[in-house]
């Protein structure tokens, strides 16, 4: 991290948040966040995100639209899954602690809209819940890249209620750049780079075998050691 810089990427946000859900009660992610995302949109428009706002984790309105976001983690390690269970049991304590140390840092998080529409489960909501993706991350970002370009998808339903949150990036490629995902995806940003081998949504979202975990996990941790040096480049323009 640059001494100058106003983020620590190092910063472990379960440090701050009590024992509670850092996504919700880390003050130091939430003004991360806010510093982070409070920026240009790609085709110029000012995006201010104001802490402050009643009952709003954080909070936009102007002529583009009202829209109150909130945190979510983008890395899960599986540790409390039982299903998981009898691989997670084989991977050492130290691993286990660095996957989950790394992956509640900054680098480790993203805001979606977090207002229900008709009663309906949020992003994050669906992706936790969805059998084909299982709050991975990977996936989840495949199924943004195919309600940019009308494809269908698992989350199709849902992303669609959102329209107006995902049209203010203007495409897929505007969307992984301002939320600095460029190296989850291939250089032309056509295709992700999955954390296993994909398999069209046709199998389960969860690695089977300690070897597939042991990839998720690689493939987890250098994505967002990666994400963390685009973030802090981007604060102090390096």
């Amino acid at each position: 991290m640059s001494q100058t810089s106003p983020i620590d990427t190092a910063f472990d946000v379960r440090s701050d948040s009590g024992g509670r859900d850092p996504d919700q009660h880390s003050a130091t992610l939430r003004r991360y966040h806010q510093l982070l995302w409070s920026k240009p949109l790609p085709d110029g428009s000012p995006f201010y995100l104001d802490s402050g706002f009643p009952g709003a984790y954080l909070h936009h309105k102007s002529q583009l639209g009202e829209f109150a976001l909130a945190s979510d983690t983008i890395v899960h390690t599986f540790a409390s899954w039982p299903r998981m269970a009898h691989i997670i049991e084989r991977v050492s304590d130290e691993d286990r602690e660095e996957f989950h140390r790394i992956g509640r840092t900054v680098g480790g998080a993203i805001l979606f809209p977090a207002n229900r529409v008709s009663g309906k489960p949020t992003i994050n909501g669906s992706r936790g819940m969805h059998p084909r993706i299982r709050d991975r991350f990977d996936l989840t970002l495949e199924c943004i890249r195919r309600h940019y370009t009308g494809d269908a998808n698992p989350l199709e339903k849902t992303l669609v209620r959102y329209a107006d949150f995902f049209g203010l990036f203007g495409s897929f490629r505007g969307y992984v750049d301002f939320f600095l995902l460029q190296d989850l995806v291939i250089e032309n940003h056509s295709a992700v780079r999955f954390f296993t081998p994909f398999a069209d949504f046709t199998g389960s979202a969860l690695p089977g075998t300690l070897e597939a975990y042991e990839q998720y996990r690689a493939r987890t941790l250098a994505f967002v050691a990666a994400r963390n040096v685009r973030i802090a480049g981007s604060v102090t323009g390096e």
